[in-house]
């Protein structure tokens, strides 16, 4: 299967050291490489994003010393599909991973980072919810995965009982202890938390945060305030289908008064600093074994989630709060110059996965479209003003780059030249914008049909 994405997290791996042995000079170690992934955490849910309340200060210390990317997203807001995507780096058009239940096919499969990094002769390890399907034991040199959603309290063998991300973040310093000095290492540590424990009871506990002291007590004194948009005249300004969908259904079992709301978002922060834990006993375990300094990290969620946001929770949406997401890539290989720096460029899911086979050597230079401050770059500024003049492009729905004269004039004016760029810009905004513009065709007529007047349609 042609690939025509290509995937900065394996080119942060591998660019630099066959540019060193293309050069003549003695070919650096390759990094090891370690991918954090939280489930529906929103953007605005980090010290390091701006939030003044949630107490993350491992985190906020690896943006301190990485990059934070402002403007990331996901492609699509569910769990299953856009983990899929993140593994794969295809649209979800393209890899057809829409069932919660289904395995990737092989030739899939054999694309994945996972895949290709096991190839590379990398000791591979993933944690935790591994979300599309059973998980690949072939693929895995350590396996602590598992399908489905888990459960936040997990019983061990001595009758005693764990928080779940407490436990990834021993599971994680126990893969690094057995790593060996001569072979890099990939490790995907998959949080469950902030996700819910799902329950249609009104009295049930949502969010079951580790009852451990130095997390139980946070945001004990404090209330955290609602969204602003969690009122109800947004909310009745809907369709019908969105009134009655969901989204609207589990808000109403987690935001349904006001010390409701209170538990939710509580919960909500304490599992997020619960993961903030596992993040900074995973960091400590690196610089105590000697591999901090060859060891990249990257931090992002798989969508985020209306924490009674316009009167809904869940996601699906593609509101800002369901489609946006924190990324922070912390290179201990960047000069001080390029660490503890924001960009403003884009990012989606789609971006970190690989782009090709290993085996083609990554004999070609590929433009990095994460700006020049990004370690996707590895520290060097990219050609053509920060956007790709590759031949690579990203497939739209279609399968091909998208050519409609807007969507031209869009990738125009966001300074893209090339035939290949504009075709790159316009795939990253075919599916998202299609489906926004679909939206508020739906919502125009049914505002339409509800007053009688040709209003226009809500901008959410």
């Amino acid at each position: 299967m042609r690939r025509t994405v290509w995937l900065p997290l394996v080119l942060t791996v591998w660019w630099l050291p066959l540019g060193a042995a293309a050069r003549g000079a003695a070919e650096p170690p390759r990094p090891n490489l370690i991918v954090l992934l939280t489930d529906d955490q929103r953007w605005d849910t980090l010290g390091c994003y701006g939030n003044r309340i949630i107490h993350t200060p491992h985190l906020d210390a690896l943006a301190a010393r990485g990059v934070t990317f402002d403007r990331a997203f996901v492609t699509t807001s569910i769990c299953a599909p856009n983990r899929a995507c993140i593994l794969t780096g295809q649209y979800c058009a393209r890899h057809g991973m829409w069932e919660f239940d289904r395995e990737l096919p092989p030739e899939q499969l054999a694309q994945t980072y996972l895949a290709l990094l096991k190839q590379a002769g990398y000791r591979t390890g993933f944690i935790g919810k591994y979300g599309v399907g059973k998980p690949p034991d072939e693929l895995l040199d350590f396996n602590r995965a598992f399908p489905g959603q888990g459960n936040f309290v997990v019983r061990q063998s001595d009758g005693t009982t764990i928080h779940l991300d407490r436990l990834m973040g021993l599971q994680a310093v126990e893969f690094l202890e057995g790593c060996r000095p001569d072979q890099p290492f990939q490790l995907s540590v998959s949080f469950k938390g902030p996700h819910v424990q799902d329950s249609p009871s009104v009295k049930s506990v949502q969010y079951p945060y580790d009852p451990e002291r130095e997390i139980a007590e946070l945001y004990r004194d404090i209330t955290i305030p609602p969204p602003p948009t969690a009122n109800s005249d947004l909310f009745e300004r809907f369709p019908d289908f969105i009134k009655n969908s969901e989204n609207r259904s589990r808000w109403a079992v987690r935001y349904w008064g006001p010390e409701r709301t209170q538990e939710s978002l509580k919960g909500y922060y304490r599992l997020i600093s619960g993961v903030d834990l596992a993040v900074g006993r995973i960091v400590a375990a690196l610089e105590r074994l000697g591999l901090a300094e060859n060891t990249v990290i990257v931090f992002t969620s798989d969508h985020g989630q209306y924490l009674g946001d316009y009167g809904l929770a869940g996601k699906w949406y593609p509101h800002e709060v369901s489609i946006r997401v924190p990324l922070i890539v912390h290179d201990p290989r960047l000069p001080e110059s390029r660490r503890g720096v924001r960009t403003q460029e884009f990012a989606l899911s789609i971006d970190l996965a690989p782009p090709c086979s290993i085996s083609q050597g990554w004999t070609s230079r590929r433009a990095c479209r994460a700006g020049a401050s990004s370690p996707f770059c590895g520290g060097r500024p990219p050609p053509t003003g920060g956007r790709s003049s590759s031949t690579s492009i990203i497939s739209c729905r279609r399968g091909r780059g998208c050519r409609s004269p807007a969507a031209r004039r869009s990738a125009l004016t966001a300074g893209s030249t090339s035939s290949t760029s504009i075709r790159d810009h316009c795939s990253r905004s075919c599916t998202i914008w299609k489906s926004i513009r679909s939206r508020r065709s739906i919502w125009r007529r049914g505002r339409n049909r509800r007053s009688g007047s040709s209003s226009s349609a809500i901008n959410s």
